[in-house]
């Protein structure tokens, strides 16, 4: 039982170094709101978010951040 808790011990550390290194990486949401208050809200980049890299990085950062709030909830369980 040890050796298991180790193990999602050591997957959960590398989840929170992934997850701030890829919150890090993500442009400010400040960037979207100067386009709202010029009128330029429906941009070819706008409309294609989902396949470049902010996309990815968003999806990403959800999946990321579900498994850590998992893996958080299994950790403080009694073993």
């Amino acid at each position: 039982m040890d050796l298991l808790k180790a193990i999602v011990q050591i997957v959960y550390i590398a989840i929170c170094i992934v997850l701030t290194v890829i919150v890090l990486k993500q442009e400010g949401k400040t960037a979207g709101l100067s386009g709202a208050l010029t009128g330029a809200t429906e941009t070819y980049w706008n409309k294609n978010k989902g396949r470049s890299k902010e996309g990815w990085l968003a999806k990403t950062t959800m999946l990321l951040a579900a498994g850590f709030i998992v893996l958080s909830v299994v950790l403080n369980l009694n073993w």
